[in-house]
């Protein structure tokens, strides 16, 4: 019987395959691309390369996805009977999740790593499902489970440092992700969950340092992990008030990888909101391209979290293509799956809604509706400092509205996030701005 690089038995046809596979399992925990090269071997029956396959079309987050991922999965289903203990989880868990069912997929990716703790590319698929699920304590978990058997794999020790960080344990979450860089430099998932950190706790200097000097080992990436990497450096740099330097990093690094794929769409959207937020002028020609692309996705209703970017975004660009996935939203969210129906009846509909009239200028309803939303906006999935724009949005909604009210839950606000970050630029000039329109005297920072 063959293994793959983790020394996890396989059932395999063709002998052949077992580089590609190798390449799906080293390239998706390492977060490069070469795992699509699996797809050259999608001849070979075996059922493993079937359900790896099949996932691969469902990373696509599209409305299509499941369709095109459905003859892989049937084929691996069909020959699961001959497979290991092992295969026959990971086939379980890819069903699941093209069933829509996340918590199934996140229960059996535990059991994984408890039997098979060295199947860390079942770990990885399991905390992209608890991502999902805005489960910050199942990816820790299901790390934690497995770190004692993979500790000498650096990624395993990056896993658990963005685990550590969802569960606002900071300096584990630190410790996790400097042991990951130390045994291997080009950990850009370490990278990551340590921009988490230091954005969290207001480093901002440190932060951006440590990110520009990283990125020279950012190659052969997958376009999610090269252009959210970048959008980190991007967001230090808006809070450094070099905003010109972030929309700059838009244009060359974020925006424009890989265009159709959804996580490089909403990272756009999500820059282009932030830079507006900070009172840059990102021009109308930029909101026009990247709703070209927003267009095709008003029936797509994968995540949520996706859906209320496109939302965003089609309306910025003064799209009908909003209203239409606005309306879609709202059919959809009764029906969706049993397990995530809460998130998108009592989260997603009103984001939804608030956002849409944000983008429209209508200030009172984005702040009752994203009001709504919010205490229970975690379910939606992301990561904080993806949720914190739709935090933005509506603290933007407050400091324009009239009311003093509104101007009061404004300085509150601002003035609690200036004490954790007194280095954003950013957060100084906004509440500078409410203390002047409440009449009273600036805060003199963070302090």
């Amino acid at each position: 019987m063959h293994q793959d690089c983790l020394g996890n038995p396989l059932t395999l046809h063709d002998p052949a395959s077992l580089a590609p596979l190798n390449d799906f399992v080293e390239g998706f925990i390492a977060s490069e691309a070469r795992a699509a090269n699996l797809l050259a071997a999608a001849g070979d029956d075996s059922p493993i390369v079937q359900a790896c396959c099949a996932a691969l079309h469902l990373f696509a987050e599209s409305a299509d996805a499941v369709a095109n991922a459905r003859p892989f999965l049937e084929r691996a289903q069909a020959g699961a009977a001959r497979s290991t203990p092992r295969e026959r989880r990971f086939i379980a868990a890819v069903a699941a999740w093209a069933e829509g069912d996340l918590a199934r997929a996140v229960t059996l990716h535990q059991a994984q790593a408890e039997e098979f703790p060295r199947d860390l590319a079942s770990l990885k698929l399991g905390q992209y499902h608890a991502f999902n699920l805005g489960d910050g304590p199942a990816m820790l978990r299901m790390a934690l489970t497995a770190r004692p058997a993979a500790a000498d794999v650096p990624y395993v020790h990056g896993m658990a440092a963005f685990g550590f960080e969802q569960c606002h344990r900071l300096r584990e979450a630190e410790a996790a992700a400097l042991r990951a860089i130390a045994m291997c430099r080009k950990e850009p998932w370490a990278h990551h969950a340590l921009a988490h950190v230091m954005l969290t706790e207001g480093r901002l200097d440190e932060g951006l340092a440590f990110m520009q000097e990283m990125s020279d080992s950012w190659t052969g990436l997958n376009s999610f992990m090269l252009t959210h990497n970048w959008w980190h450096v991007a967001l230090f740099l808006i809070d450094l008030g070099r905003e010109d330097e972030a929309l700059a990093l838009h244009d060359s690094r974020v925006w424009g990888v890989e265009k159709a794929y959804s996580q490089d769409q909403i990272g756009a959207v999500s820059l282009l909101a932030r830079l507006e937020l900070a009172g840059v002028a990102v021009g109308a020609a930029r909101w026009r391209e990247l709703s070209h692309w927003l267009a095709p996705r008003q029936q797509d209703h994968v995540l949520a979290f996706l859906d209320l970017q496109y939302v965003y975004g089609l309306a910025r660009a003064g799209r009908p293509e909003a209203d239409v996935l606005m309306a879609n939203i709202e059919r959809f969210a009764p029906g969706a799956p049993p397990s995530q129906r809460p998130t998108w009846t009592d989260v997603c509909v009103p984001a939804a809604r608030g956002l849409l009239a944000h983008a429209r200028g209508d200030w009172r309803t984005a702040i009752d509706e994203l009001g709504r939303a919010l205490p229970r906006l975690a379910s939606i999935g992301g990561s904080h400092a993806q949720r914190d724009l739709f935090e933005q949005i509506r603290l933007d909604a407050l400091m324009r509205s009239a009311r003093p009210s509104d101007l009061a839950s404004a300085q509150a606000a601002l003035q609690q996030q200036l004490n954790g970050q007194p280095q954003s630029r950013r957060l100084a000039r906004q509440a500078d701005a409410v203390y002047a329109a409440l009449g009273l005297p600036a805060s003199g920072g963070g302090t």
